[in-house]
């Protein structure tokens, strides 16, 4: 697993299926970001039996099959939608690209799970909101810094358990390394990527409905800043935003691109949980400075202070419910509006952000 290198970053869990071989076929469809890889990880490891790969440029579906020597490659997209036997679709498309694809998706009679940022325009969204009331498919989106980081699962179950009372403000922080020599040409076009807070600050944002338990929130404030690429004009390498949930929590998330080289891992992930009896902080991928292994999560309430290593204990319980809730149609890994209300939220907070010189 690539650590150094968000673009590639693909966890391995351990196999956990709840289905067997052949009942539940998927494809892999536009494998434009390496978090195609993580995806298909997870599908695999939660039983997900893996057909189908399909890329205009047939050196990523070549490259895939040598990880996946198992799936067969595609001659167009078109036979991976006709192919009945298949019912989700994993695709990490151009941003930009991600709703139309989605969309073909959902007419061909199957679900859909895309890398985030699922939009890059609030248009995108209401087109994909009406597909899903028209089809009854959905369209999941991948926010791996909770889905598929095993500190952050644990922190939910922790904050579900009660363990700090009423959630009250979210804090997180998400900084990124550029490697700018490794990225594709649309990665600094604003218009194919989004711009900062509508990409990686949808991480952001979802994590703060997810653990403050908020249907809704509103942006208060926003500002986005290229601070140092100007050989990237269209970049954005700073953005934070501030929020207020429909019960009153709040959150403020910084996100940028400034991780140094001196850093064992990609990005020095880090939220904070403050509730009315305790808080907790969890250390996603790294414990700076002093163990290089990440998922520590840091809990301190009435009863005292307290320190997890759950590396290798917790899982990715995502992928399993994905599974499940494609095959009784329910909603138990992610509801549809959780989803798309993450997804709306960065996308505001895009739109008004101020532009710092």
């Amino acid at each position: 697993m690539q650590v150094s290198d968000g673009m590639n970053y693909a966890p391995q869990g351990k196999p956990n299926p709840v289905v067997g071989p052949g009942e539940f076929i998927f494809a892999a469809v536009a494998l434009d970001h390496g978090h195609i890889y993580g995806q298909t990880n997870g599908l695999i490891e939660a039983g997900a039996t893996l057909k189908w790969v399909y890329d205009p440029d047939r050196s990523k579906a070549e490259a895939f099959a040598e990880k996946y020597p198992q799936v067969r490659i595609a001659d167009s997209e078109e036979q991976v939608l006709a192919d009945p036997e298949v019912k989700l679709v994993a695709s990490a498309a151009i941003p930009s690209d991600r709703c139309a694809l989605g969309l073909r998706v959902m007419d061909a009679g199957k679900d859909y799970f895309t890398d985030k940022a699922p939009f890059t325009t609030l248009e995108q969204l209401e087109s994909a909101r009406r597909k899903v009331q028209e089809t009854g498919r959905k369209y999941m989106v991948y926010y791996s810094e909770r889905l598929h980081v095993e500190s952050a699962m644990y922190a939910g179950q922790l904050v579900h358990q009660g363990a700090i009372g009423r959630v009250l403000q979210v804090v997180g922080f998400g900084p990124h390394r550029l490697n700018a020599p490794s990225r594709p040409e649309w990665f600094f076009q604003k218009e194919k990527y989004c711009g900062i807070l509508g990409d990686i600050g949808s991480h952001q944002i979802e994590q703060f409905l997810y653990y403050a338990g908020c249907k809704d929130a509103k942006v208060l404030h926003s500002k986005v800043a290229n601070y140092n690429h100007p050989e990237y004009p269209e970049l954005e390498d700073f953005g934070d935003a501030t929020l207020v949930g429909d019960n009153g929590a709040t959150q403020y998330f910084r996100v940028d691109w400034f991780t140094p080289d001196g850093l064992s891992t990609w990005g020095d992930g880090r939220t904070l949980i403050l509730g009315t009896d305790g808080y907790i902080e969890i250390r996603k991928y790294t414990d700076v400075a002093r163990e290089k292994e990440g998922d520590q999560v840091y809990l301190v309430n009435q009863q005292g202070e307290y320190h997890f290593k759950v590396k290798g204990q917790v899982g990715y319980p995502f992928f399993g419910q994905l599974i499940l809730d494609c095959l009784n149609r329910t909603e138990n890994a992610m509801t549809q509006e959780h989803a798309f209300k993450a997804a709306e939220l960065c996308l505001k907070a895009q739109e008004m952000a101020i532009q710092i010189q």
